[in-house]
């Protein structure tokens, strides 16, 4: 497919950037690719006729999928900031998500 219109450079080097995924010039290009590539498949999954077929949150029936609360092996709290761009007093530090 390589619809390489639906998502441009730009928006994937922003994309990187909004995960501190470090990528080369060859990773964005088929980043690129790939992203355009499923863009497409959605467009054609959108023009599907769907009138009078009811909408559906799981194609099963699901009856029960609680399970026992059970902590398992966990990453410390030294392993855990060490991917942090910033930290503060034992915590990551994040910009303000919400305004008083």
């Amino acid at each position: 497919m390589s619809g390489n219109d639906n998502i441009t450079i730009e928006e994937v080097r922003h994309l990187a950037l909004l995960t501190r995924i470090n990528m080369t010039e060859e990773e964005i290009e088929e980043m690129r690719d790939q992203m355009s590539d499923i863009l497409s498949s959605i467009e054609v999954l959108s023009e599907v006729d769907t009138d009078g077929i009811e909408p559906t949150g799981h194609s099963v029936d699901v009856h029960s999928v609680m399970r026992e609360d059970i902590s398992g092996d966990s990453i410390t709290l030294a392993e855990a900031l060490a991917n942090a761009p910033r930290q503060e007093d034992g915590f990551i530090r994040v910009r303000a998500v919400l305004e008083e």
